[in-house]
């Protein structure tokens, strides 16, 4: 397998106006200790990426639609031929965001809806009104014609309104549905006790399996959840057929698990290039190292890339190429990011029978 950079999430700021349960980031509307870069440079870190690859790059944060400059960033971007995306809540999205995405040349918008109504969505963002705020943002991109997809986080919170919440976002007009299988890491620590626990998790990844399966209009995928490549080889096989994956345009993979440090990553507003948005370690920082260097030469992507040295169940698993078990959910809940995956309850075959 080839490791190239393919998508980039970029925390342009840390600062949010919400303050979501499951976070990674732990962000608020005040955060000390890390504050937003200057427009100079985002500029060379964008120079220094355009130089080596040409990824997708997603503006993030936080909220990134909180800096005022968030469209020149797009802006410079564009012209260097990065494909550039923006993740928001939606809250705080106008007809002048609308006009910024346009002419910035933004091709994708992603937001976040994890509830089929007001009061769980509000309960998850910890904050009423968030809720209406998104689908104002939801009306303002379809009057405008902005390509948008919708990302859903799931706890035992909000566990039972996935078919609700997927109804709706096929109603609503987005491009795809996400998914998202939340890894505690951030104030998503202080939730562990709601997480998917492992029995209902196959649950779930079965039902999405079913359902996109029969689903010919919106694209779905489902995130952190690795074991699902596992699990559509094994309904092919059942079934006598072979695997067919649609290939999602703005999708992080296509048909493999675990990215994180193979073909994605992270860089937070302090410049630290980690392996993916829910796996706080650092690869290197971009203030101070070459991206290409970071990418190529760090210990830590090239342990993620090398499969014969994951451990416990992963590591003797077969389907350990397509699959590859979450390893930041490995590094939160073990301490060692080559561990198991703990949500995963399949038993490999070296493992059976001993």
């Amino acid at each position: 397998m080839k490791f190239e950079p393919k998508w980039i999430a970029w925390e342009i700021t840390r600062r949010c106006n919400l303050k979501c349960v499951h976070c990674r980031s732990s962000s608020e509307l005040a955060v000390e200790g890390h504050p937003d870069f200057s427009l100079d440079q985002a500029k060379a870190v964008m120079d220094d990426i355009a130089s080596y690859a040409s990824p997708v790059l997603v503006l993030s944060g936080g909220e990134p639609l909180l800096r005022p400059d968030v469209f020149d960033i797009a802006s410079y971007g564009t012209q260097k031929g990065l494909r550039m995306c923006l993740a928001t809540n939606g809250t705080l999205v106008t007809p002048e965001t609308c006009r910024g995405i346009k002419e910035s040349g933004i091709k994708m918008v992603s937001m976040s809806i994890d509830g089929s109504n007001a009061a769980t969505h509000d309960n998850f963002r910890n904050q009423e009104g968030a809720f209406e705020g998104t689908m104002n943002a939801v009306r303002l991109f379809n009057e405008q014609k902005i390509p948008f997809l919708i990302n859903s986080s799931f706890t035992m919170r909000n566990r039972e309104e996935i078919p609700d919440i997927y109804r709706m976002v096929k109603k609503l007009g987005a491009t795809a549905w996400y998914m998202f299988m939340i890894v505690p890491t951030g104030r998503g620590e202080e939730v562990m006790d709601e997480l998917i626990p492992t029995e209902v998790y196959d649950e779930i990844l079965e039902w999405h399996y079913e359902t996109e399966k029969k689903e010919d209009e919106l694209l779905m995928r489902p995130t952190c959840a690795p074991h699902y490549y596992r699990i559509i080889r094994e309904k092919a096989k059942e079934a006598g057929e072979k695997v067919q994956r649609r290939n999602l345009k703005f999708s992080t993979g296509g048909s493999k698990g675990c990215l994180a440090g193979q073909l994605i990553c992270l860089i937070d507003v302090d410049g630290e290039v980690q392996p993916c948005s829910y796996f706080p370690l650092s690869a290197g920082n971009i203030f101070k190292i070459p991206f290409k260097q970071i990418w190529e030469d760090s210990e830590l992507f090239n342990q993620l890339r090398d499969f014969k040295s994951y451990k416990d169940n992963c590591g003797k698993c077969e389907y350990i190429n397509v699959c590859g078990g979450c390893r930041a959910r490995a590094w939160s809940m073990t301490g060692d990011f080559l561990a198991g995956e703990p949500f995963c309850n399949y038993v490999p075959l070296k493992m059976r029978n001993k």
